[in-house]
């Protein structure tokens, strides 16, 4: 029955299927920072995000992936309560999470960017996706480094490894869906 689904043809205006892809990965970026771990050692929670960046990129390739978390971002500078604790508004930025959050972007632009090499197996596959979530966990530790100044072990020891094993577990998961669906993406997008 899911194969019958899936081969049916339901894109009729490609344009729309992107305009609609773009905001649903918004709305799930945003609905992934309320799924969130704080950790009492580290000012950074563990979130869903990562799993909707990096889908982002993949679905929709590199510049509406991109697209997709620079809208999340404006509509949280805008006032909308969706970072992570309900935060908004540009200083929101400013915080411990602000590096993460810009990570995104280019999380994003770099799985949508290099996707079309990797799609020969899986293990290629999920290798780029950790490529692209380990530029969104240094994004942040870069920031966290601007705007606490520790040295470079200890930022590592709250901003990056903390992270890893949800984050591995993520991108295996994104990579599996990607993998199963990877066909039929192309036609809607």
């Amino acid at each position: 029955m899911a194969e019958l689904i899936l081969s049916k043809e339901i894109v009729v205006n490609k344009s729309a299927s992107r305009v609609i892809g773009v905001m649903a990965f918004v709305i799930l970026t945003a609905l992934g920072a309320f799924v969130r771990l704080p950790l009492p050692f580290t000012p950074v929670p563990i979130t869903l995000q990562t799993f909707f960046v990096l889908l982002s990129g993949a679905f929709l390739g590199s510049r509406l992936g991109a697209a997709s978390q620079l809208g999340y971002i404006l509509l949280g500078i805008a006032g909308l309560p969706i970072f992570t604790n309900a935060g908004s508004g540009l200083f929101y930025l400013f915080g411990p999470t602000g590096g993460y959050i810009f990570g995104f972007i280019l999380a994003g632009y770099f799985i949508g960017r290099f996707i079309k090499y990797r799609q020969k197996n899986f293990i290629s596959l999920f290798c780029l996706f950790c490529l692209a979530d380990f530029l969104l966990l240094l994004s942040g530790v870069v920031w966290l480094k601007v705007i606490f100044g520790y040295r470079l072990s200890r930022l590592f020891l709250i901003g990056f490894i903390p992270f890893l094993p949800g984050d591995l577990i993520k991108a295996w998961a994104a990579s599996f869906i990607y993998w199963k669906l990877k066909a039929r993406i192309k036609e809607v997008f």
